[in-house]
C-alpha cells in the first residue's frame, strides 16, 4: 500500500462525481449514471497522469491516480453487476408480451358452474 494519500482536490472531486451519479441513476438509470461518471473518472485520471509527469517536489499525484484508478473499477464493478441483474431478472421477455397481447389463457376458468334453470340472485 502506498504511503502517500490522494490530496484533498481529487478526494472531493471523486466524491462529487459520485454523488452526482447517485443522482443520476435516480432519474435516468444506472447504467447511465455509471457511464458519465465513468466519463468523468477518465478524464480526471488523465489529467493527474499528466501532473504527475511535471517535475512538481512534494505531490501526491501517484496517490492521486491510485484513488481515481480504485473509484473506477468500483464504478465498473457497480455497472456490471447492474447489467447482468437486468439480464437475469426477466430471462424471456417475449413470452410475457405475447402472452399479454393475446389475452388470457382459459377465459372461462372464473366462470365457475352453472345450474340449468337457477339464476346468480340469491
Amino acid at each position: 500500500m502506498n504511503a502517500e494519500t490522494a490530496t484533498d482536490e481529487v478526494i472531493d472531486s471523486i466524491a462529487h462525481i459520485e454523488m452526482h451519479r447517485q443522482e443520476m441513476a435516480k432519474e435516468v438509470g444506472l447504467a447511465t449514471a455509471c457511464t458519465e461518471a465513468l466519463c468523468k473518472l477518465h478524464g480526471l485520471l488523465d489529467e493527474e497522469r499528466e501532473a504527475l509527469q511535471q517535475p512538481v517536489p512534494g505531490t501526491a499525484h501517484s496517490a492521486n491516480i491510485e484513488a481515481v484508478t480504485t473509484e473506477i473499477e468500483k464504478v465498473k464493478k457497480l455497472a456490471r453487476v447492474t447489467s447482468q441483474g437486468a439480464i437475469s431478472r426477466n430471462p424471456r421477455p417475449g413470452q410475457n408480451q405475447t402472452s399479454s397481447q393475446n389475452g388470457p389463457r382459459n377465459p372461462n376458468r372464473n366462470k365457475g358452474r352453472r345450474t340449468m334453470g337457477r339464476r346468480g340472485e340469491r
